[in-house]
């Protein structure tokens, strides 16, 4: 139970995280991205917010163990090869079109309309469409 109630706790606190800093207004995002145009660099701050204190909080939790339970993640392994690559494209189209990504989208969905259902949904069936596309791939030019 106390672990569900840090959770509750944690993703309130981030979407309101996001909705205060301007994550989920799609023309702020746009805005953010559109360096050759009529940029707003303010959510460079946000991220520049969200990965500082992450890193120290990184720092922090080695040789340590979680209030409730578990483990933390190991790093990754800095590897950058096609599907790092392929699903950063795709993430950052999508990002670029329609200005929401999975933590803002779901952050906006009581409020934002229909078009952000419309996201969510396309964003459900591309993560449940993945990892058959994935295999296909993998078999049609496989991996070095």
């Amino acid at each position: 139970m106390q672990r569900l109630i840090f959770a509750f706790v944690a993703g309130g606190l981030f979407g309101a995280g996001l909705f205060v800093s301007g994550m989920t207004d799609t023309t702020k995002v746009q805005g953010w991205l559109d360096v050759f145009g009529n940029w707003d660099p303010t959510l460079a701050f946000v991220m520049g917010g969200a990965m500082i204190p992450m890193a120290i909080a990184w720092l922090l939790t080695r040789n340590r163990k979680p209030l409730v339970g578990g483990e933390f993640p190991k790093p990754s392994e800095p590897k950058i090869g096609r599907n790092l690559v392929l699903g950063s494209v795709m993430f950052g189209a999508g990002w670029g079109l329609a200005g929401l990504c999975p933590g803002p989208s779901v952050a906006s969905l009581s409020y934002g309309g229909w078009p952000h259902w419309v996201f969510f949904v396309a964003m459900l069936a591309g993560m449940w469409a993945a990892p058959s596309v994935r295999a296909r791939l993998d078999k049609a030019i496989p991996a070095e």
